[in-house]
């Protein structure tokens, strides 16, 4: 539903809100500063209520690197709402550009009336699930038991839903990753959340079908994949 980069900036000035890529971990000189990506899904609007969560995968495109060498990537479950803003940097998009009004900032969850209780963002100590990611290409996080109940989780309420914060090496330089957005122009390679799921059994039936319809909901499963298109 939504996903946009917070750089690192004590003003709060840069954003990325409408562009084509995030970026997570620490630029190489001058500038040294840290990216961390924030990314959602609209899991509610696309499993049915009270269903039970058996597998998550996220799949992410990486599309530029200062280095081929592997640096981790993990995610975080964030903890309280934030925006995508109309902000859209130019080329490589990795300075970003002038923050938009609602857009997630170093310091705003919202540009610019409302901050993160926290600079840099407001997300889960405890890490969902790692990656080590190295050359170009196409990375995936799970599926695992924390990654399972984090989507179990916004599912069974999805008020709580604020999706996960990407967090890359910080401690050394050269270790950003650039990542497709859901608005980029190759649309097989935005973001895609594959979700393995059982849905409630249906009440069963009476009569002459009662034993088929009871066969029948025990055998079905779910499956959905939600792939994060243009602009919501």
């Amino acid at each position: 539903s939504q996903d946009n980069t917070l750089f690192e900036s004590l003003s709060g000035s840069l954003s990325n809100g409408s562009g084509e890529y995030f970026f997570a971990g620490r630029t190489s000189q001058p500038s040294n500063s840290i990216r961390r990506a924030l990314i959602q899904f609209d899991v509610d609007g696309s499993i049915p209520p009270g269903a039970t969560i058996n597998s998550v995968i996220l799949t992410l495109e990486m599309s530029r690197t200062p280095t081929n060498l592997d640096w981790t990537l993990e995610l975080h479950r964030t903890k309280s709402t934030w925006g995508e803003g109309a902000s859209d940097a130019s080329g490589e998009e990795g300075n970003g550009t002038s923050s938009a009004a609602g857009d997630a900032t170093w310091i705003h969850a919202f540009f610019d009336t409302q901050f993160w209780p926290v600079l840099g963002g407001d997300f889960e100590s405890t890490v969902s699930a790692a990656v080590f990611v190295g050359p170009l290409g196409t990375y995936a996080w799970g599926s695992n038991q924390q990654m399972i109940d984090d989507v179990q989780g916004w599912l069974d309420n999805p008020a709580v839903n604020f999706g996960w914060t990407l967090v890359g090496d910080e401690t050394s330089l050269g270790t950003a990753k650039r990542f497709n957005a859901r608005e980029n122009t190759s649309t097989d390679t935005r973001p895609t959340l594959l979700i393995n799921f059982t849905p409630i059994p249906p009440v069963p039936a009476t009569g002459t079908w009662a034993v088929a319809a009871m066969f029948l909901s025990l055998s079905i499963l779910g499956t959905a994949i939600i792939r994060r298109g243009g602009p919501a």
